[in-house]
């Protein structure tokens, strides 16, 4: 199931902040659910989890979110179009 085919990826300031995996999964996993976007949520969680090295799980976040620096002022300025 292709995540971007369904829903135009969220903005998840996840640059400059704490880069330990579960911090990170965790910042990505409440961006997905304040977008309406649980099931999507859980998949990614998931997929991490089991991924092999940090690199890999960073690649499966990506296809979920726009990483975005915790300096974007426009991360939350999202025009919503659609």
């Amino acid at each position: 199931m292709s995540n971007e085919s369904k829903h135009s990826k969220p903005n998840c300031p996840l640059i400059g902040t704490d880069g330990n995996i579960f911090n990170l999964v965790g910042i990505a996993s409440r961006t997905l659910k304040r977008n309406g976007l649980s099931d999507e949520a859980s998949e990614m969680t998931s997929k991490v989890f089991k991924s092999g090295s940090y690199e890999e799980a960073l690649g499966i976040i990506g296809e979920y979110v726009n990483i975005t620096s915790v300096d974007d002022p426009d991360e939350d300025m999202d025009l919503d179009m659609g």
